[in-house]
């Protein structure tokens, strides 16, 4: 379902994503790691028809990102770490525009719409007599988490979805990726909370510094390096393992 190949973007004199190269199937959820900076949301925007790459190739459902960028965008959706809408607009406003682009007829479209507002506890009134810009952080990434499935893509890119939804929701969002790979999407889970990643993820991708360093299921992987948890792992590679020591050091700063 998605094939990249030497994928590469600069910027300028800065190198992002460094010969990046992975293949990820229908049906499973991977986790895409890596420290700040390390070029993820990066890659994510490249895969998405977003950004073009200085160098590499990928495909998306068989399709070429440069050569097929329409058809990629057909079978992607995509929830970005910014959670961006249009704050002009009420929700269903938002939605029915999304549907509109992705040529979902009218009724079909508002059937759907109920049908996501129903499972994240939204109302329907909510979606109607409020202007986006009027929402909290949550209700505006559960709007954005159902326009990226509006169109029922095949594969989905979600960067920090769970940044500002509550307990609830977060469950009610696990479940949902876990049911969409079952039916045989393709899930790129980008987050930092690595405790729900290892849960919820079948593979792992750890990028650094543009660069993949480690690929496989996280319990093999955390087996593997003797590390206890998937968030050890991701320290110890990552260069996190000084933290402990200058958290201490940060604290001296404050003692009599």
């Amino acid at each position: 379902m998605i094939s990249v190949g030497h994928l590469t973007k600069r910027f300028g004199n800065q190198t992002a994503v460094d010969d990046l190269s992975f293949e990820i199937p229908a049906g499973q959820i991977v986790g895409f790691l890596g420290p700040n900076g390390a070029g993820k949301s990066t890659t994510l925007k490249i895969l998405t028809g977003m950004l073009e790459p200085s160098a590499g190739t990928a495909t998306i459902c068989g399709f070429d990102l440069l050569r097929q960028p329409i058809d990629v965008k057909r079978h992607v959706g995509f929830v970005p770490e910014s959670g961006a809408v249009f704050e002009s607009l009420t929700g269903l406003e938002y939605l029915e525009m999304v549907a509109a682009l992705y040529a979902i007829p009218k009724t079909a479209a508002l059937e759907r719409i109920r049908q996501f507002i129903a499972f994240f506890d939204l109302s329907f009134e909510t979606l109607t007599d409020k202007l986006l810009g009027a929402y909290s952080k949550g209700m505006r990434r559960k709007v954005v988490i159902t326009s990226a499935l509006l169109h029922n893509p095949p594969v989905v890119f979600f960067d920090e979805p769970l940044d500002g939804l509550d307990a609830n929701a977060a469950v009610g969002f696990k479940a949902l990726i876990q049911t969409l790979a079952r039916e045989g999407k393709t899930i790129v889970y980008s987050s930092h909370i690595l405790d729900v990643v290892e849960r919820v993820c079948h593979r792992v991708l750890i990028i650094d510094k543009g660069k993949l360093i480690l690929d496989g299921k996280p319990d093999e992987l955390v087996a593997a390096h003797n590390s206890g948890t998937l968030e050890k792992l991701f320290t110890q590679l990552t260069g996190g393992g000084e933290l402990e020591r200058r958290a201490e050091d940060f604290a001296r700063t404050f003692r009599p």
